[in-house]
């Protein structure tokens, strides 16, 4: 799994279109891959804010950078965007990777 201290940063550009990057706070953040290629749920990329295909597949590619594990994200990305994503407001969010450390864990227990 990646570092507790990644961050993960989303929000809108001058058009409006959702724009997610990731970095540590201390070098310069780069774009999130979509990964598409795990499952195309989006190909007008990310989302967040509602339940639908955007969000899933910021869901499935958070989870896929964070993890290292495509089968895992794969597994819990659909919750992960119906408990944490779909909840968020539409501006924008920033969460480390400390919050989808804790979620995973609560959820492969619970589950």
């Amino acid at each position: 799994m990646k570092s507790d201290s990644t961050i993960y940063r989303c929000s809108r550009d001058e058009r409006g279109r959702a724009v997610c990057e990731v970095g540590t706070g201390k070098d310069s953040y780069l774009p999130l891959p979509a990964r598409n290629d795990i499952f195309d749920h989006s190909p007008d990329g990310f989302e967040w804010g509602y339940g639908g295909s955007g969000p899933a597949q910021l869901g499935l590619a958070v989870l896929a950078h964070f993890t290292w594990d495509d089968e895992l994200a794969l597994r819990l990305h659909q919750r992960f965007k119906a408990e944490f994503l779909a909840t968020m407001p539409r501006e924008g969010l920033t969460f480390t990777g400390q919050l989808v450390r804790t979620w995973i864990s609560n959820g492969e227990t619970v589950r």
